[in-house]
C-alpha cells in the first residue's frame, strides 16, 4: 500500500491584515518537521502543495530540513489548488448580516480577532455550522458541497498518478483535511469541524491507499512538537 501525509501547514498571521504569511513560529514549526520525519527515515516520492503562502512556505521550510544541503534525492514541489483551503474571509462576509442580526458586535470581534480568540472561534464556529449545512446558500460563495468535490478531484489525480507504494506528502490546511475526513471516513460535515478544530499547525494525517481505495490511518500526528517540551509550538491557527 502506499500513503498520502497529509500535512497542515505552521501557524499562520491570524488577526494580521494578511493571514496567509507564515509566523516566526510557523517556520520553527516546520523545521521541527522536517527534523522529526528525517529522524523517521521518511523519505517522500511526491511533495505537492496547495498555492496559499502559507501552504508553500511550510513545504519548503520543511524539505529544506529535510535536506539542508540539498539533497537532491528529495522530488520537487508540486502545486495543485484544489488543495487550497476553502475561503474563510469571503464565508464570513457572506454570512455577516444574518450574524449581526443576532451578534451585534460580530464586527468588532471579528476585526480584532487576534484580542478576541473565544468570541472569535465561537462566531466562527457558527458560521462554519451555516456554511456546511448547505441550508444558507450565498450567491457567488463557494458552497461546501464544491470546495469537498474540489479537493475529491485534486485526491483523485494523486492516486491516478500514483505508484502502488508511493509516499506522498500534501502541503495543506485545516478544512481541506476536514474534507478529506468525510469523504474517507463518511462524518457529517458537522462531525469533520469538530476534528477540525483539533488539527494541530504542521500535524500529520496519513492515507493508506491501495489503487482507488483510501482510509486513514491516522490523524493529527504532532509528536515532532510534543517531543520538544515547549507548549508554544503546539497551535491551531
Amino acid at each position: 500500500m502506499g500513503s498520502i501525509y497529509l500535512i497542515r501547514h505552521g501557524q499562520a498571521s491570524f488577526g494580521a491584515e494578511n493571514y496567509d504569511v507564515l509566523s516566526p513560529l510557523g517556520f520553527q514549526q516546520s523545521a521541527a518537521l522536517g527534523d522529526y520525519l528525517n529522524q523517521m527515515g521518511i523519505r517522500f516520492d511526491r511533495c505537492v502543495s496547495g498555492e496559499l503562502n502559507r501552504q508553500q512556505d511550510t513545504a519548503r521550510a520543511t524539505l529544506q530540513q529535510m535536506a539542508p544541503c540539498g539533497e537532491s534525492r528529495l522530488p520537487p514541489l508540486e502545486i495543485d489548488a484544489a488543495f487550497n483551503e476553502f475561503r474563510a474571509d469571503e464565508v464570513i462576509r457572506a454570512h455577516m448580516d444574518d450574524l449581526l442580526a443576532i451578534e451585534p458586535n460580530a464586527m468588532l470581534v471579528f476585526a480584532n480577532a487576534a484580542n478576541h480568540r473565544a468570541e472569535f472561534q465561537r462566531l466562527f464556529k457558527y458560521v462554519i455550522q451555516r456554511w456546511v449545512s448547505g441550508d444558507h446558500e450565498k450567491q457567488d460563495l463557494e458552497s461546501w458541497q464544491s470546495f469537498v468535490d474540489r479537493v475529491q478531484a485534486g485526491l483523485s489525480r494523486l492516486l491516478e498518478r500514483a505508484d502502488r507504494k508511493d509516499h506522498i506528502a500534501v502541503f495543506t490546511s485545516g478544512g481541506t483535511i476536514t474534507a478529506l475526513l468525510q469523504l474517507i471516513i463518511g462524518v457529517s460535515p458537522i462531525k469533520a469541524f469538530e476534528l477540525n478544530w483539533q488539527i494541530v499547525n504542521t500535524s500529520i494525517s496519513r492515507l493508506k491507499y491501495r489503487d482507488q481505495d483510501v482510509a486513514l490511518a491516522s490523524f493529527n500526528g504532532h509528536a515532532h512538537l510534543e517531543v520538544l517540551k515547549n507548549p508554544e509550538l503546539v497551535t491551531y491557527r
